[in-house]
């Protein structure tokens, strides 16, 4: 069941090309989990540059990819107004497994830990098929634009 796509997740993020990094978001258990989707291609613009002979999606950008799904998810369970921002403010224990190619689906699996004072919190794993190739716990905020 297709939760949010690209149009609709552009509403709520500030992200654009090149750094929106969710291309859409399913299977939401409200208040619980969510699962977003990055079709990852070719013409990625740190292809070029990141391991050129052997393209490899960095890092950091899949931890960015997963803060991404829970921006967009807490914004809409929690109704956050427009005049406010989703910022990550945090990762642990981020880990990375294996590499992310031209061609993959990143399936980005993220489960609210805790929601407290403003600060959400969230245990992401993603996924290229059913092989895990990262997972970091974040933690996420809103504040004025």
């Amino acid at each position: 069941m297709l939760v949010m796509n690209i149009q609709q997740i552009m509403k709520v993020l500030p992200h654009r090309y090149p750094f929106l990094l969710v291309d859409r978001i399913e299977e939401v258990e409200e208040g619980v989990r969510v699962n977003g989707y990055k079709n990852v291609t070719v013409n990625e613009p740190f292809f070029q540059g990141h391991f050129p002979e052997h393209p490899i999606m960095p890092g950091v950008l899949i931890v960015e990819a997963m803060a991404q799904v829970g921006g967009a998810y807490v914004t809409v369970l929690d109704d956050i107004a427009d005049d406010q921002v989703t910022y990550f403010v945090g990762i642990d224990k981020a880990r990375f497994r294996k590499p992310v190619l031209p061609g993959d689906v990143l399936r980005m699996e993220l489960e609210l830990v805790s929601r407290r004072r403003g600060i959400y919190q969230f245990k992401g794993t993603a996924y290229v098929g059913d092989t895990k190739v990262a997972d970091a716990e974040l933690k996420a905020t809103f504040a004025d634009k």
